[in-house]
């Protein structure tokens, strides 16, 4: 299935039930790129923390000292950087925070490998569709 006609999502789109956070899919990801390749792709990777409460001096701070709202969670910088969005493999059961379709497209315009992926396993399989590519 695409999003947005270019932007591809990985993993199952109709499966509903339990599943883990996003946050905990993030981090299951991160642990397994770091151990796979520590010295390349583990060693490159970020998620921009965009989230959280703040008041609107910390926000008009965090804007000028260079924050993007909507900022991917895996970015991985190369000659095509990978841009993933990660929820949760129930995707029904998280939402999309302000910003963050517009960045994922935004990425897409830049010719970055720019997805959406459900869980864990299919930001993996997403990581090595680009990582196949490079």
């Amino acid at each position: 299935m695409k999003f947005n006609n270019n932007i591809i999502v990985y993993g199952d789109i109709s499966f509903r039930g339990d599943c883990p956070t996003e946050s905990a899919e993030q981090m299951t990801f991160f642990n397994k790129l770091r151990r796979e390749y520590p010295d390349t792709y583990g060693a490159l990777a970020v998620h921009t923390r965009n989230e959280g409460r703040r008041n609107i001096r910390q926000a008009d701070r965090h804007k000028a000292e260079g924050m993007t709202p909507g900022a991917a969670d895996i970015i991985i910088p190369g000659e095509h950087t990978f841009v993933c969005e990660l929820k949760r493999m129930d995707h029904t059961k998280c939402k999309w925070q302000p910003g963050q379709q517009e960045y994922l497209i935004a990425a897409d315009k830049a010719d970055c490998f720019a997805c959406v992926a459900l869980g864990w396993e299919a930001a993996w399989e997403a990581f090595r569709a680009w990582a196949d590519q490079a």
